[in-house]
């Protein structure tokens, strides 16, 4: 089974070329404002994809995602897209869960502050997982921003490393665009934008 990952589209989805696959997996900031327009947009190209399965979770700039109410957003979601909020779905066996969170950064969507704020989130997590996608990296994972500081999350990082999922997939931070292989786990920063908000990054792919 081939998945293939982007993240921050930003609404430039329309200028994506993306290669083959059974599985595609958006990790967050779909839109730039966090508009209804916007998101609809989004929605309308996502499940025109040809892909067996679409699975996204909302970024810190997608803001219709955090203020309408549940039924809203599940109205307008396609019945051959799946939206991750903190849970997860099986696909053919495959152990997949999803979150928007990301630490606090000038109270964007989905922003929450380190420590036991965060860690309720994560500790939602199943020991099962076999891929999580979160829009955010963990500390230290392909977080490196352009001014030199680590950013990502540290208790995100120290529940990956409890439960070793064999995939985390992310963006949120442009410019740490790339993978990265440790003993157990498979990182993507898939993040197709630049810190300019250019698309100069290509979709990553990896096989199941």
């Amino acid at each position: 089974m081939t998945f293939i990952t982007i993240s921050d589209t930003h609404g430039q989805h329309h200028n994506l070329e993306l290669p083959d696959g059974d599985v595609i997996i958006h990790a967050g900031d779909v839109s730039s404002r966090g508009t209804e327009y916007e998101v609809r947009s989004f929605l309308d190209w996502f499940e025109r994809l040809d892909f067996t399965y679409k699975i996204f979770v909302a970024g810190n700039h997608d803001f219709f995602f955090e203020q309408k109410d549940a039924a809203i957003i599940k109205s307008i979601i396609p019945e051959n897209v799946i939206y991750l909020n903190d849970c997860g779905v099986n696909i053919e066996g495959i152990s997949i869960w999803g979150s928007p969170i990301s630490p606090w950064f000038y109270d964007w969507a989905f922003n929450r502050q380190r420590g036991a704020e965060i860690k309720k989130h994560w500790d939602l997590i199943p020991e099962s997982t076999d891929i999580l996608i979160t829009h955010g990296p963990a500390f230290g994972i392909l977080d490196h921003t352009i001014s030199g500081l680590d950013v990502g999350c540290e208790e995100l990082k120290a529940k990956i490393e409890t439960i070793s999922p064999k995939a985390h997939i992310c963006g949120h931070i442009h410019e740490a665009y790339g993978q990265k292989k440790t003993a157990h786990t498979l990182f993507i920063n898939a993040s197709v934008l630049d810190v300019r908000y250019q698309m100069v990054n290509e979709a990553i792919g990896f096989e199941w």
